[in-house]
Formats: C-alpha cells, sequence, structure tokens
C-alpha cells in the first residue's frame, strides 16, 4: 500500500526563453546528438514527477506533441524564467515543483528524489542542485505553496532566479558537474 503521506511532485521544463545567445533560436528544439532538447529532459523527468508540464511561448503545438501540458507565460514581455515557474505553480496540483531548464541534456535521475530528500530533512521549502564549484540555480524543487511569493518578488519588477531563492530558506544537494552541463552558445553543443 503506498504511503499516504508521500508528497506529490511536479515538475517545469523551462523552454520559454528568447534564446538570444544560441542566435534567437528556440532551444529546446535544438538538435543534440540527433534529437530535440526538450527529449533529453522528457525522458529523465518524466519517470520523476506528475503532472510534468513545459514552459514555452514558441512552437507551442510542437511542443505539444509530446503529450504534456505546455504553459506559456501569464506575464508579458518575456520576464525570464521565473515566469514559466509562476505559470507551473499556478497550474499543477502538487505540493513540490520540481524545475529543470530545456538545455541540460544529462540530468541526474534522480534529481527530483534528491531534492526533495534534502528539502525535508533540513525543513526548507527550497533545495537547488549545485556541484563542487557552483550552484544551479535553474534547476531546483520549491514548494508550491511558494507561490504567493514570487507573485510579490515578480511584482517588483525583480527578475533574478538566484535573489528570488534568497528570500527563501535553502539548501544545496551536491551532484556531479558533468549533470549540468548546458547549451548557452552554438559551439556548446559540440562540447560534450
Amino acid at each position: 500500500m503506498p504511503d499516504a503521506e508521500q508528497p506529490r511532485v511536479a515538475a517545469v521544463i523551462l523552454a520559454g526563453g528568447l534564446g538570444r545567445r544560441m542566435g534567437g533560436v528556440d532551444k529546446g528544439l535544438i538538435e543534440y546528438r540527433g534529437r530535440p532538447l526538450i527529449e533529453w529532459a522528457l525522458d529523465t523527468l518524466t519517470p520523476q514527477a506528475d503532472p510534468l508540464v513545459i514552459s514555452a511561448n514558441r512552437n507551442l503545438e510542437r511542443y505539444a506533441a509530446y503529450g504534456h501540458r505546455v504553459l506559456p507565460d501569464t506575464l508579458p514581455d518575456f520576464p525570464g524564467p521565473l515566469a514559466g515557474v509562476l505559470a507551473a505553480l499556478e497550474a499543477v496540483r502538487a505540493d513540490w515543483l520540481l524545475v529543470t531548464p530545456c538545455d541540460t541534456p544529462h540530468l541526474p535521475p534522480d534529481l527530483a528524489a534528491q531534492l526533495l530528500h534534502a528539502a525535508q530533512q533540513h525543513k526548507v521549502p527550497l533545495a537547488v542542485a549545485a556541484d563542487a564549484t557552483r550552484i544551479h540555480h535553474s534547476c531546483f524543487i520549491v514548494r508550491t505553496e511558494q507561490r504567493d511569493n514570487l507573485v510579490a518578488f515578480l511584482a517588483r519588477g525583480e527578475r533574478a532566479v538566484r535573489h528570488w531563492q534568497a528570500t527563501l530558506d535553502s539548501t544545496t544537494v551536491l551532484f556531479d558537474a558533468a549533470c549540468f552541463a548546458n547549451f548557452n552558445q552554438p559551439q556548446d553543443l559540440h562540447k560534450t
């Protein structure tokens, strides 16, 4: 019999940016090793969360073809990744929201479990992935009850993920740095 106390974890893959450093292309649909980047994220995250949604502002039909709900930003003018986080917090019914970018194809298969365990162990509403040298602010799990906190933060004109995270009690979880290799520029696609 499943544990009734097991928290429900949803996930959002952030694919709603303008891809400025990638020449303006939709990064989630860029091919890496013969497959769009979004497919790498979906393969890793689908077993880790339910529901899983995609934050996107372009190519909505192409993303929807993957069988997951696609959420455009609810705020105007591409205000950044936190707009995608907010759209997901408003849409999902879960205790926790796992957040990852679409351009990180080697995410750990236990990302949700490790982050959730750390947040619960430390009794904090936020756990952020890190490696030995840096924090990966775009890979985190947050209590969905922090939605109003995020609304207030964005209403002040703030946009930086790390600045919002700094307003919350949090912990970090160490992973291998290779898990977070991401693609911000065309040449990055040939590094790994």
